[in-house]
């Protein structure tokens, strides 16, 4: 029975498309993420031929006997999916998550 009602609870989730800068360098491509709240564990990267999948889950507790009176903060799941080129060395792709901001560097 907790098991259905945690189930419940993240599909009440909102899913969000998260805001992303694309820069090439010299050096590859770099892609910027806008994924606040998101911890490592909850980052979850996928490279399925030439489709990168980036999801992450926030989730914001509130302290016991809080109510919400008004949520523009809330959490949420983030996903976003990018085709990559083949001139890209998948190999090599790194990823770094600081300051809610994933960066991707695809050389």
């Amino acid at each position: 029975m907790a098991e259905q009602a945690t189930k419940a609870e993240e599909r009440r989730l909102p899913r969000v498309k998260p805001a992303t800068d694309i820069i090439e360098k010299e050096d590859g491509f770099y892609i910027y993420v806008d994924m606040p709240g998101v911890s490592k564990e909850q980052l979850v990267i996928d490279l399925n031929e030439d489709e990168l999948k980036v999801s992450g889950k926030a989730e914001y507790k509130l302290p016991e006997g809080q109510k919400l009176g008004h949520v523009e903060f809330g959490g949420g799941e983030y996903f976003r999916s990018y085709t990559v080129s083949h001139i890209v060395d998948k190999e090599r792709i790194r990823a770094t998550l600081r300051d809610g901001v994933l960066e991707l560097h695809l050389p």
